[in-house]
């Protein structure tokens, strides 16, 4: 008798320790802002990667291959990060960046010269304005602490690598995205496309010489919702 009260005792105490851990694991789900955001970063990241590396290989103008060198160095610092962070909270990331982006991709690796170094600028200052405004909503909209402090280390990076091609866009006669005084679309705000258009997530915009340019990001980034 005293064997069975024991073993009610300790099955008692298990259930005990089991249910705080349940409850903890349930309160550990990324919501679906948090989940989005990382999916959406790590292809930024895949998709920056790839055309700084085409720059490196394509480009005439050097200022346009060291910019792309420092993308790539710091693109692929912070998706380590996404996935460092994505592991531990069980979010699958993507293999590739999206559809929009390897359009993108596909006519950076068509183009050549000048055409190259313009398309890439441009492509660029619309993909970085498209993750900035993402990760300012992460920071004001996630709520799993682990991503907003990612998307906190994120926006430095990519402001500076915004304010880099804004210069260089100056210099080459490229139109740059309307912004706000700080540089950045303001949260809940639209992303103006180079031209001076506000093309909705995943609609193409025009490039220079004529070209159909996809935003790249597509409807992959997360786009703020007013709170």
């Amino acid at each position: 008798m005293l064997g069975i009260k024991r073993l009610g005792l300790l099955a008692a105490l298990v259930l005990v320790g089991v249910a705080p851990a349940a409850a903890a694991q349930a309160a550990a789900q990324p919501s679906e802002q948090d989940t989005q955001y990382l999916q959406a970063i790590h292809q930024v990241n895949l998709y920056e990667i790839a055309a700084g590396e085409l720059a490196q290989q394509k480009g005439q103008n050097q200022q346009v291959k060291d910019l792309a060198q420092q993308f790539v160095t710091d693109h692929t610092e912070l998706d380590q990060s996404v996935q460092d962070v994505a592991g531990q909270l069980n979010v699958q990331l993507p293999n590739e960046p999206t559809p929009d982006q390897r359009t993108a991709l596909d006519q950076l690796n068509n183009a050549s010269g000048e055409e190259f170094d313009r398309l890439w600028v441009t492509q660029g200052l619309a993909g970085h304005l498209q993750a900035i405004q993402a990760t300012q909503t992460e920071i004001s909209q996630g709520t799993e602490t682990q991503v907003v402090q990612l998307a906190q280390t994120a926006l430095p990076v990519l402001q500076a690598h915004y304010d880099a091609l804004v210069t260089l866009a100056e210099e080459l006669g490229i139109p740059v995205p309307e912004a706000s005084a700080s540089g950045t679309p303001s949260p809940g705000g639209t992303a103006p496309a180079p031209g001076g258009t506000t093309p909705a997530p995943g609609v193409t915009e025009q490039a220079p010489g004529g070209t159909e340019s996809p935003v790249p990001g597509g409807t992959e980034v997360p786009v703020p919702q007013q709170s």
